[in-house]
């Protein structure tokens, strides 16, 4: 009866690439084939002032701010001219209002009051302060601020009257919608990423209540958003490139 040959250690080959360790140049030594470093190098992450990995917020590609750009555009024009989209939104308004109780809506709606939004932002704000991102704190106050120095001016461009006021003017773009997404979002991002979730219902809360109150049209709400999502997108980019 034969024995089974025992199969031979592996001997290690000439010029074989192992990912084991960085940097070495023996042959047959572990080492990375092309000597780059790990695709996540934990040493490249900065720590907070507390020692704990610093966390900057999530910014939006360059793709996703030129689509809101081009949208906020064309709806712009839309609105200018009355042209057909802004006439779809209008007959989509009027089978909105009072859809849900009035004092529902006017609730929801109320998430975008400045007297609301803006003590939820100072709170995240002061807690960036404490926390040493000064940084971040600065851009996400000046988000803010650029809030009502863009919303205004579009109001009085397009002078569009309200779903229930059509005597009355200036209601595109939303200024409750821009003020909840700024200054929701923008705690959110101060204070921990994983509030994102909250920051978005919030936001999607504010306008549908002033959808559905007949405070706003849809597309004032829509434009709102995209002109919110330049802003963040601008703020979280200044704030990576300082603590970069």
């Amino acid at each position: 009866m034969r024995e089974t040959p025992r199969a031979e250690p592996p001997q290690p080959r000439p010029h074989r690439a192992f990912e084991h360790t960085a940097g070495a140049s023996c042959t047959g030594t572990p080492h990375r084939s092309d000597g780059r470093p790990p695709h996540t190098p934990r040493g490249a992450r900065q720590p907070d002032p507390l020692g704990r990995p610093g966390t900057t917020p999530p910014v939006p590609g360059r793709p996703a701010l030129f689509s809101a750009l081009v949208a906020l555009a064309v709806v712009t024009w839309q609105v200018l001219v009355h042209g057909p989209l802004a006439r779809l939104d209008e007959r989509a308004s009027r089978s909105l209002v009072d859809t849900v109780p009035r004092p529902l809506s006017e609730l929801a709606s109320d998430l975008g009051n400045m007297t609301v939004a803006l003590p939820v932002l100072a709170c995240a704000v002061a807690y960036a302060v404490w926390r040493g991102r000064r940084a971040a704190a600065l851009y996400a106050g000046l988000a803010m601020a650029a809030v009502p120095l863009l919303v205004i001016p579009l109001k009085e461009w397009t002078a569009r009257p309200g779903p229930l006021e059509p005597w009355a003017q200036g209601y595109y773009p939303s200024g409750h919608t821009a003020t909840a997404a700024v200054a929701y979002f923008g705690a959110a991002f101060l204070v921990s990423n994983r509030l994102l979730p909250v920051a978005a219902v919030l936001t999607a809360v504010t306008g549908a209540g002033l959808v559905l109150r007949g405070f706003h049209w849809p597309l004032d709400v829509f434009a709102s958003l995209c002109l919110s999502l330049l802003v963040l997108g601008v703020s979280s980019s200044r704030t990576r490139r300082s603590s970069g």
